[in-house]
């Protein structure tokens, strides 16, 4: 496929179908922009109506034309793409670029035009990007293509950017001229009929010419392939991918049988697959060039350690707060640092971090306290603050910046602010590739975002580690379990029994389906108990009343079962009694949450977080994809607000994280073996002190029979 979209991003020979000389119209100027971008190859006007279009001679259609044609970009109606698209077969064509609209995006008859058209281009190995985009552009000077209707070509630069929008793609463009930043392709793909984001992505990776991939996307057409394709930018090729994901409102949470299943809305799970791709996901344009333009312009900093240099203490004290909100560190300067800053700034000077060279200063003072930090091998990137002030020259302090960091491998990142007093400063800084910002927050931000690729490509244990299961067994399980039913509820005695097939440390526990087992039972399980109502109608046990903890007496068992059937049956007459759980009562420890939900686009998604019956409304939970890596798990669970209770607070030993990871990876490698798990909850798991483990003290599981095959993990260890 790579070769293919490299036809339509780089072509020798482009068509343009529907070329026309009407004043406004898209034929025009589509054809207007590739002629007046310098298109380094051979151009041909498509129009059976007219002789010429500006000036080039004219073909009546495309197979007229006497010479191979490399690209076509068509600018026809809807319902004449098809006839073209096959005329473009029959001439060779490699890549077209469908510029029309009128497809899905309106429904009804445009599917079906679209369908038609797809299914087209896949029969003759033709590679399209749209239909219903803005087009294609390609700034290196051996190409020079804006096959597109924008109204400017970006000027050249080592971004690359695609977009579902072609209406965001002209906003993003006149943005991006006014910040003097250059693109090396900019793509708007549209519906997507056959070129995807992950095929652009997979071209982006190779192309020498892209340093920094920006996307907005509406969708992701494969989770699974996005995040091996992504990840391989990441950790192969080492760029950057920064993205805009449109839709984070929680209604995309489908009614669920299990907390996981009502917790993870669309939005949750495109937030696993960017994460577990390496992909920073930004709030909105203004963030995504924000960070772009530090990644494209500076080194990734070896780690969070950073210098701020400043004139102006206020604006110190607000850069100093944003890097303790963003991952970073502010650097313990070395006494010969410090020694060295004394020697040159006044003795009113500030010469630990932040280094507050005081309002006054010179471009002389800016330039020793920025050499001396960045030579200190405790810091890892540097912001330089200036505040405009009468004695200090914006142009003079920007001139140094370049100079010091000669021959540096640190980032650097300025602030000088305001804009019209600093304005010289700013366009020398940019002028050398010096990223300015005009407050120092989001200097700090960048700089932060910069910090997460750098710990990124420093992760190891990237791989699935393969635990010991019975994974015929399980299978079994759930096929007993279904019988000719397409979906079934396992209640907890039917769920443990799968869990404890996977290694899970299930608590001991029988059915009891009368009172006159109980005896037998509790002998078997042990005292003291808890005791819970089987029935495959009812999910929320204690919503029923169906639950009963400490039971210390036969007696008192025998009470408790009498109670749990009655309110069972009042909470649902209609429901189906198996009998009562008998489980071994889990001695008390802090209660987390596992679950997973399956995304009919992506797959299972696993859930970690703190848990417990309040568990939807604190919503302290995060999602993976399964299966994950060994890290994923190990961040999955660090991320959660409620960490620092699993690191032990006000006199309580630290959990067994360990033991939680274990049970993680566990879970995403069930629920990737078996397609058929739709909806499960652990709640809670137990968590003991370091050391001592963890048990299953609730669970639930929701069967459907589906035709998804299993994920299989995409690196073994």
């Amino acid at each position: 496929m790579s070769e293919q979209i490299a036809a339509i991003i780089s072509p020798t020979s482009i068509a343009v179908v529907g070329a026309s000389n009407r004043p406004g119209s898209v034929g025009q100027s589509v054809f207007h922009n590739i002629l007046n971008a310098g298109y380094t190859g051979v151009l041909y006007p498509v129009n059976p109506k007219a002789r010429s279009i500006q000036s080039v001679k004219s073909y009546p259609r495309l197979g007229d034309i006497p010479d191979a044609v490399d690209m076509a970009v068509i600018i026809v109606p809807a319902t004449a793409v098809a006839a073209t698209v096959v005329e473009a077969a029959e001439k060779g064509v490699k890549g077209l670029i469908v510029i029309t609209a009128g497809f899905k995006e309106i429904g009804g008859e445009g599917v079906q035009l679209e369908k038609e058209v797809q299914a087209l281009v896949r029969k003759h190995n033709i590679c399209m990007v749209g239909p219903n985009c803005l087009g294609v552009m390609n700034t290196s000077p051996d190409v020079k293509l804006n096959a597109s209707f924008a109204s400017k070509m970006p000027r050249r630069g080592r971004i690359a950017f695609i977009s579902q929008s072609g209406a965001l793609c002209t906003a993003v463009l006149d943005y991006a001229d006014g910040r003097n930043v250059g693109f090396s392709k900019f793509i708007s793909f549209g519906n997507k009929a056959d070129v995807s984001e992950i095929d652009l992505l997979r071209y982006l990776k190779d192309d020498p010419d892209t340093e920094v991939i920006l996307m907005y996307l509406e969708d992701i057409s494969d989770g699974r392939r996005f995040i091996e394709t992504a990840r391989e930018i990441t950790w192969d090729a080492k760029k950057p991918m920064l993205a805009v994901k449109s839709g984070r409102s929680p209604e995309g949470a489908k009614a669920a049988a299990s907390h996981t299943g009502s917790l993870a809305g669309s939005d949750a799970t495109y937030d696993a697959i960017f994460f577990q791709s390496g992909i920073q996901r930004v709030e909105g344009i203004d963030e995504l060039f924000n960070y772009a333009i530090a990644f494209a312009r500076q080194p990734v900093p070896k780690g969070n350690r950073i210098a701020i240099v400043t004139n102006a203490g206020g604006p110190g004290i607000m850069a100093t707060d944003a890097a303790m909100r963003h991952g970073l560190t502010l650097a313990t300067l070395s006494d010969e640092t410090q020694a060295k800053l004394k020697e040159h700034l006044p003795s009113t000077a500030n010469i630990h971090n932040p280094v507050d060279i005081i309002g006054d200063a010179t471009h002389e003072r800016y330039e020793a306290a920025l050499r001396q930090v960045l030579e200190d091998p405790g810091v890892e990137g540097a912001i330089v603050i200036l505040s405009p002030q009468a004695m200090t020259d914006p142009l003079e302090t920007a001139e140094i910046v370049p100079r010091v960091i000669q021959g540096i491998d640190k980032p650097v990142l300025c602030s000088f602010m305001g804009i019209v007093d600093v304005s010289e400063g700013i366009r020398y800084l940019e002028a050398h590739n010096l990223p300015n910002y005009t407050f120092p927050e989001s200097s700090v931000r960048a700089m932060g975002a910069m910090v997460r690729f750098g710990d990124l490509l420093r992760l190891d244990r990237r791989c699935v580690r393969r635990v010991a299961a019975d994974r015929d067994s399980a299978a079994d399980i759930i096929q007993r379990k279904l019988g000719g039913r397409d979906e079934a509820y396992m209640t907890e005695n039917e769920a443990g029994e799968l869990l404890q097939a996977y290694g899970f440390p299930v608590l001991r526990h029988r059915l009891a389906a009368g009172p006159d087992q109980l005896e037998s039972v509790l002998e078997y399980v042990g005292l003291p108990v808890a005791m819970k109502i089987a029935s495959p109608d009812i999910i929320h046990k204690f919503d029923a009343g169906g639950v009963r903890l400490k039971i210390k007496s036969l007696e008192a068992a025998r009470k408790a079962y009498d109670e749990i059937v009655a309110n069972a049956k009042a909470f649902k007459e209609e429901a189906r009694i198996q009998g009562v759980l008998v489980e071994r009562m889990a001695r008390p420890g802090l209660e987390v949450i596992l679950g997973c939900t399956r995304d009919p686009k992506f797959g299972p998604i696993v859930m970690f977080g703190l848990g417990g019956t309040f568990v939807e409304a604190i919503k302290d939970v995060s999602f993976r994809l399964a299966p994950m890596w060994e890290i994923s798990a190990e961040i999955m669970i660090r991320s959660i607000k409620s960490y620092r209770l699993l690191q032990g607070v006000r006199g309580n030993p630290p959990s067994d994280v360990d033991a939680i990871k274990d049970c993680v990876l566990r879970l995403s490698q069930m629920v990737a073996d078996h397609p058929e798990i739709d909806e499960l909850d652990i709640n809670p798991l137990i968590v003991y002190p370091e050391g001592e483990g963890c048990v299953v003290a609730d669970s639930r599981i929701m069967l459907r029979r589906t035709n998804i095959q299993s994920s299989p993990p995409s690196a073994d260890c």
